[in-house]
């Protein structure tokens, strides 16, 4: 049987694809080439570097020894390596090339999957718009780099089995780097008499500094292309990471050869959620637009700017110094600005989102499970990384047991040790989050004691009298601009901080795992910053003008000796103060990560390039990718975490500012290019990954959603004027005629001014020119009884009709969109149809072709004559490497 398939005979119309691995050639003959990715023979490729300077530190006699036990080591495990040293001021260069032999023994080992036959599953039909979607596609080559074939695990016991054509090029450069990296991760460099404990790992010698950088290296220039070489870098930049390309598909299997299987899912989710934001835009622009077109049909900020009612109405002191009286109608701007939110679309678009994010989310399950298929993830288990400890765990875990599965003895943790971990772990996220929680409590108190300072300046300030934006700078304005920017800049700093404890602490759990390290680091990543970046949204929407209390009888914060009154909200509410939160730290936060992520890398690279070498000069491909910024340990995770934050604020608090998700859609083009442009430009080539999903960001998505039904019934109940005004019209309104006339008055309190206490503070206030000793009353916002009621300033029966509206709507809100969100989940597949028909037949093919490679075999013996088994035996049927039962076939 001639196992190497020369080639393929695609399904569909019986077209041939010849089966061949990247192209590559060699500069020997044609001198030496500075861009070249091979040794100075021009045959070995280089797989890895490592970098290291002769620096005149104190150490660097051990640093010495070190060095050349680790590469005694690599060696003694079969790796190749060559010397390069870049000039005289330059660093040294080793170059790592893994030949075939390592390849093989270490394929086997990590279960890596490699193609055995093509495909003979139907390709799937083009849409009939297929001409509509040209203009957004990319050239066939550049989508679809490698044919569809059938996978299996790789045996090195089973070699002839698979169609290997060239030895060089059978396994991808991702691959080759990954088992590299595999092999560097885990060599010893201790010395070789034993006189100190063993040490390991290319980790280690990085953080001592024996070693200054290790990278695997860019196949070309991103603007050149190299006929030598794959050039993939080049096409990924040409078709992808150009921005002029924004509204072209991505090329996300050629981002899986390059970058490896990890980055690939990130850039698949991150391009999938930027799809399903244009429903979401869409639909938030209508409510918006909706607001702008009943613009003028606002009954109540018509009475709110009228001169005979809003103008009439004297309103009750904000604050116990500095302010004074103010009449309703100043107010009338920022209560037309609140329609353009708060309205009736409000209710629509906040139950259209609890059921968006579950379409958002099923779907995206789906997709993924597909891309799992299409890239070798199904049989990619939990197990598998189970089995491939970290270096840090197998050097600090002196304790050794016998694993009850594999029967050998292996490292582990006692539980005393691990609880004591746990505790200091807890108690220092604990400690944070109490820390952030302090920070806003102390913006809080900023608000109360701004707001008297910017009532006293503005109140003769010639600002006000200006023709168009006078009556919009109001000291509200000005206290939740200045609050909200303080905010984020606190934000700013705490991440800073924040991010190398959470990093010290997780190193002090050790994790046994790499994929234990990532979840835990991401937990405890997403709960601060959950905190750090919501909690001044959630004390605008579910806090503030909650707790004041009425005239004479005010809520101070800290208790009275402070003399800081808790905020109340304008006669709008508080959802236009919460709206404009939202959009300075959620339109902040992208800003600066869009600037950080574009100037930072580009800027380093070009000051290490100035530094390193002449303007102007040609140096060689691994000098080139030395001076390029290194992807850091959290890297990816803070791109997941940027989209996950950004996630939480387009749904649980979308009710407030329906454009929100289109502010993200117009962010997230950016980001797609920006990150691409970042990957292939500025960033050294990482080692390439395996992933099977996100991770533990797509529980910490789950529960976002979830909480974002929650905050989106109570921003509607409690922070907009939905219910009340609902309640007043149905119940509460004069005749019988359908109108909202008389709301503002009905919605306003009435207190006497001669029922201040005596040593109130508001009747030493300075009067405004206007206030006559004939006011004897003011009004505030809330819902108790007039003076002079048996019941006076208690709440009114109407208060409490309108709090069971609230709670009622609440509950319906909530179990109504849960209901069709679990319906949704119900009906629509975790993994499609076709996927689960794909994985079956390609398991049965395996299954077959491996029964007829070993019946072949073991004729081929008895042929001849090696083996004394008899003729009428027959072949063993061989199973299926990671069979699984449940799949068929």
């Amino acid at each position: 049987v001639n196992h190497n398939m020369d080639n393929y005979f695609m399904g569909g119309g019986g077209a041939v694809a010849q089966w061949v691995g990247p192209r590559s050639c060699s500069p020997v003959g044609l001198g030496f080439d500075k861009d070249s990715i091979f040794f100075q023979d021009g045959v070995r490729r280089i797989d890895f570097i490592l970098s290291y300077t002769d620096d005149n530190a104190k150490d660097w006699k051990k640093k010495q020894e070190w060095r050349e036990a680790f590469e005694a080591n690599l060696k003694k495990e079969g790796m190749e390596l060559e010397l390069s040293e870049s000039d005289e001021r330059g660093p040294y260069f080793v170059k790592i090339h893994a030949p075939w032999e390592v390849l093989v023994k270490y394929a086997d080992m990590l279960k890596v999957k490699v193609p055995f036959m093509p495909s003979d599953f139907p390709s799937s039909r083009r849409s009939k718009v297929e001409w509509l979607l040209k203009p957004f596609r990319l050239p066939e080559h550049i989508m679809n780099p490698e044919p569809d074939c059938f996978t299996t695990t790789f045996d090195k016991e089973r070699i002839d089995f698979f169609p290997i054509q060239d030895q060089d090029t059978f396994f991808p450069p991702s691959t080759r780097n990954r088992i590299v990296y595999h092999i560097l991760s885990r060599c010893s460099y201790s010395n070789r008499d034993g006189s100190e404990k063993e040490r390991k790992g290319i980790k280690q010698l990085l953080s001592n500094g024996t070693y200054t950088a290790a990278f695997p290296l860019h196949d070309c220039r991103y603007w050149l292309r190299d006929e030598c070489s794959e050039s993939e870098r080049y096409s990924l930049y040409h078709h992808w990471a150009r921005f002029l390309s924004f509204y072209k598909e991505q090329p996300l299997d050629l981002v899986r050869k390059y970058y490896g299987e990890k980055i690939g899912l990130y850039f698949a989710w991150l391009g999938f959620y930027t799809e399903m934001l244009v429903g979401a835009a869409v639909v938030g622009l209508i409510c918006f637009l909706f607001g702008v077109f009943t613009y003028k049909n606002n009954i109540w900020s018509k009475e709110i700017c009228d001169p005979t009612i809003g103008g009439s109405i004297v309103m009750c002191p904000l604050c116990d110094v500095n302010c004074t009286y103010w009449k309703l109608s100043s107010t009338c701007a920022s209560s037309w600005q609140s329609h353009l939110f708060d309205n009736s679309a409000t209710v629509f678009f906040a139950i259209f989102m609890g059921i968006w994010v579950t379409l958002f989310l099923e779907f995206w399950k789906r997709r993924q499970a597909q891309l799992g298929y299409e890239w070798d993830l199904v049989d990619f288990e939990e197990e598998q990384q189970l089995l491939q400890l970290r270096p840090e765990y197998e050097m600090k875990c002196k304790h050794r047991r016998r694993n009850p599965i594999t029967q050998e003895m292996e490292p582990y943790m006692p539980i005393t040790s691990k609880f004591a971990r746990t505790c200091l772990s807890s108690a220092t996220v604990l400690f944070w989050v109490a820390l952030i929680i302090a920070c806003i409590i102390g913006v809080i108190a900023y608000r109360l004691a701004a707001y008297a300072a910017f009532a006293k300046i503005m109140k003769d300030s010639p600002t006000s009298q200006l023709q168009f934006v006078g009556p919009l700078i109001t000291p509200q304005l000005a206290t939740s601009i200045t609050a909200s920017f303080l905010n984020f800049i606190i934000i700013m700093i705490l991440n800073v901080v924040y991010e190398r404890v959470a990093i010290w602490i997780t190193d002090k759990e050790i994790p046994k795992t790499h994929m234990e390290y990532e979840n835990r680091l991401t937990m405890k990543m997403f709960l601060f910053q959950f905190v750090n970046f919501y909690s001044a949204c959630f004390y605008v929407a579910f806090f503030k003008g909650k707790f004041v209390g009425y005239p004479g009888h005010y809520t101070y914060m800290f208790g009275g000796w402070r003399k800081l009154r808790n905020e109340e909200c304008a006669p709008g509410g508080c959802l236009m103060e919460l709206t404009t939160q939202l959009v300075i730290i959620m339109v902040g936060k992208q800003l600066c990560g869009n600037i950080q992520e574009v100037l930072l890398p580009w800027l380093r690279n070009l000051w290490g390039r100035h530094k390193a070498h002449s303007p102007g000069s040609i140096y060689c491909r691994w000098e080139q990718d030395h001076d390029l910024q290194a992807l850091s340990q959290l890297g990816l995770f803070y791109e997941y975490l940027e989209m996950v934050i950004q996630f939480g604020f387009i749904t649980l608090f979308v009710a407030s500012f329906p454009l929100a998700p289109l502010l993200a859609l117009f962010n997230n083009i950016v980001e797609v290019r920006v990150d691409a442009w970042k990957f292939t430009t500025q960033l050294r080539r990482p080692v390439a990954a395996k992933a099977h999903s996100i991770g533990a960001w797509e529980e910490i998505l789950n529960g976002v959603a979830v909480l974002s039904v929650v905050t989106n019934a109570f921003i509607v109940a409690f922070t907009s004027d939905m219910i009340p005004r609902l309640v007043y019209y149905y119940v509460y309104r004069p005749g019988d005629a359908p109108t909202m006339e008389g709301y503002i008055a009905n919605s306003l309190s009435i207190f006497k001014i001669s029922d201040f206490p005596p040593n109130d503070t508001s009747i030493r206030s300075e009067k405004p020119a206007w206030f006559k000793s004939s006011v004897t009353i003011c009004r505030y916002r809330d819902y108790r009884y007039p003076p002079g009621h048996e019941n006076q300033y208690s709440h009114s029966l109407q208060f409490w009709h309108i709090l069971a509206a609230k709670l009622a709507f609440i509950i319906i809100m909530e179990h109504v969109v849960f209901i069709v969100k679990f319906f949704v989940a119900w009906m629509i597949p975790d993994i499609p149809e076709e996927v689960t028909a794909r994985i079956k037949r390609e398991r049965y093919h395996t299954q077959k072709k491996l029964h007829h490679y070993e019946l072949e075999k073991l004729r081929l013996q008895l042929s001849e004559g090696s083996t004394p088994f008899h003729s009428e035996i027959s072949p063993p049927r061989v199973p299926l490497p990671g069979y699984d039962s449940r799949y068929g076939g």
